[in-house]
């Protein structure tokens, strides 16, 4: 099957079209201050998993809510914006992706909260997961536009947390639904499934990271 070539801008156009029209904003620094948010934001929710359960997650709400304002100001940014780094609508796409992942956390911990349910091992190892790879992610958005081996690194890194998420999400349920059909077990499972979007989010953003990095269209995977 044939495929259709991408026409590449020549250098000396994007040079010129650069020198008319400079770039005023600076959307890598950015989206690499979102990302170091979004790390914030999941390590105050494994830290609430580990020490206060029990409690109103105050404190990763206020993340989430300084976060969602932050990307607002990026969205308005980009409109006002006649040059990009990189495709405008990676940009978008990736900011909002990562937003995802601190909603899901942020979701996940008010279910807990509200129907009183207690951290296991599922949901600790995928919390864990989910912060390891968010962590890969931010090192991949700080070096985007400076060191592809760097990007590459964290991109492969990130894609083996992803599939610890899936792992532990399979096999929390498989013994879940071992076990007697209870309204805590289908509290848990909600849980278990908002963790699961939240590596969801993960891979779509490590995916829309590494279109933006290497200039290829990775379809809709």
């Amino acid at each position: 099957m044939s495929q259709k070539k991408r026409m590449k801008t020549p250098r000396k156009v994007v040079e010129m079209i650069d020198a008319i029209f400079p770039t005023r904003y600076d959307f890598e620094d950015m989206l690499a201050e979102q990302a170091e948010r979004t790390l914030e934001g999941v390590r105050v929710f494994v830290d609430w998993l580990d020490h206060h359960p029990g409690e109103e997650p105050a404190a990763l709400g206020r993340i989430e809510a300084d976060v969602d304002s932050f990307r607002y100001s990026l969205e308005e940014k980009l409109g006002d914006s006649f040059s990009t780094p990189f495709d405008r609508q990676d940009i978008y796409s990736l900011s909002r992706q990562m937003d995802y992942i601190l909603g899901f956390s942020l979701a996940t911990a008010r279910e807990m909260h509200l129907f009183q349910v207690t951290p296991d091992r599922p949901i600790r190892e995928m919390a864990g997961a989910l912060l390891l790879g968010t962590g890969h992610v931010a090192a991949g958005v700080r070096a985007i536009g400076t060191d592809q081996k760097k990007v590459r690194e964290s991109i492969r890194e990130a894609r083996k947390t992803i599939h610890m998420v899936g792992d532990t999400y399979m096999l929390g349920l498989k013994d879940l639904f071992e076990t007697p059909v209870t309204i805590e077990m289908m509290k848990r499972r909600e849980v278990y499934h908002h963790l699961w979007d939240a590596g969801g989010a993960l891979q779509s953003t490590v995916d829309i990271l590494h279109k933006a990095a290497v200039g290829i269209d990775l379809g809709g995977n």
